[in-house]
């Protein structure tokens, strides 16, 4: 099936005019998500794609070794975290 070039113009200018509507709905539904909701949306994804989680406690210490620890890990470049 061939087309004329008449009819692929005004294609063209349709597709044209569908695109600018919808760009006016999209700029029209751009807000500000929260973080939460991304987190949220994050996990989901990373629990549908089968990445397990490490759930870890939080400690307090009193001791500088962690920051020696990371500062070393900062400057070779090697990832904090690990899975």
């Amino acid at each position: 099936m061939t087309m004329s070039e008449e009819e692929l113009k005004a294609q063209l200018t349709a597709l044209t005019k569908r695109i600018a509507q919808l760009e006016k709905q999209v700029a029209s539904l751009s807000k500000e998500i929260p973080e939460d909701h991304i987190v949220a949306i994050a996990a989901a994804v990373a629990g549908y794609l089968g990445h397990r989680a490490k759930i870890r406690a939080v400690r307090f210490s009193s001791t500088r070794g962690w920051v020696t620890g990371t500062r070393r890990a900062q400057q070779e470049h090697q990832p904090m975290h690990l899975r």
